[in-house]
């Protein structure tokens, strides 16, 4: 067979593939990166290929496999061009829990119980979904998709054992998860916050934090606006230590509103123009 004719066999027989497909095949060559894969039906050469992060959500190692292992693995994607044929032995080694997280769908609601709580994030055994074979959970929900507000630690918005409503964002295929979001289930304070507020708005707020470029100042529960360093005041300054101190409370003008980021641009230099 000759180099054209070769090229010409393997995109007619990847493309009578189908994502979702299972096929078997024999593992060709073991790297750190991965294992390709002789599929059954073209010898020629190896057209599979599992991800070193796509072999097992157990034996997280390519070491798991060795050239000559029969393997059977579902096929991720099709790349036509490149002749090759993503594929994941996960989804075999764990078919139910892999059905199972395929089917669900952005922006739907899970509930369950928090399994473990972790420096990473939260790990949440859903109610309808299969057990994980090696997490307390097969939801998780990372630090900042917990709660839309400031917090020190994770068990500040949560308790092992508590039951949760949870936004599915994502199958997380290295994992075996479900990506999901605590605080898309709550309304976001900063936007009931700016539909009554304006630019050029004078407001009481609290000196939270210094940090070189300027302060930032908590104009009401949970939100929170950046005073720039020149902005604190009509005489410039190096730092802003020299006018204000954590605690202080001051009154700001709303100089920009960024709904999309979520940022609240304040000048203090300003308050005294508007109050007067």
């Amino acid at each position: 067979m000759g180099g054209a004719s070769d090229d010409e066999f393997s995109r007619k027989f990847l493309a009578a593939i189908q994502v979702g497909d299972v096929c078997s095949g024999t593992v060709a060559e073991v790297t750190p990166r991965g294992v390709s894969v002789t599929l059954d039906g073209f010898a020629a050469r190896p057209l599979g290929f599992v991800g070193s992060l796509d072999l097992s959500w157990v034996r997280f190692s390519a070491a798991a496999v060795e050239a000559g292992d029969r393997i059977t693995a579902e096929v991720t994607a099709i790349d036509l061009e490149q002749g090759r044929a993503w594929m994941s032995t996960a989804a075999t080694e764990n078919p139910e829990l892999w059905a199972f997280l395929k089917a669900l769908r952005a922006g739907e609601i899970l509930s369950g119980r928090i399994g473990s709580i972790e420096r990473f994030g939260v790990f949440v055994a859903l109610d309808d979904g299969p057990n994980h074979p090696v997490f307390p959970g097969v939801g998780f929900i990372t630090i900042p998709e917990l709660s839309w507000r400031h917090f020190e630690t994770a068990s500040d918005i949560v308790q092992v054992g508590q039951r949760v409503r949870c936004e599915f964002l994502q199958f997380d295929t290295t994992n075996g998860e479900a990506r999901l979001s605590l605080r898309a289930t709550q309304p976001d304070p900063f936007q009931t916050f700016v539909e009554t507020t304006t630019v050029g708005q004078a407001l009481q707020g609290r000196v939270t934090k210094l940090v070189p470029f300027g302060v930032f100042v908590q104009v009401t529960s949970g939100i929170e606006g950046l005073v720039h360093l020149q902005e604190l005041t009509w005489t410039p300054v190096e730092a802003p230590e020299a006018v204000v101190q954590v605690g202080d409370e001051i009154t700001v003008v709303v100089t920009e509103i960024d709904r999309e980021r979520r940022r609240l641009s304040l000048s203090r230099r300003q308050a005294s123009t508007a109050l007067d």
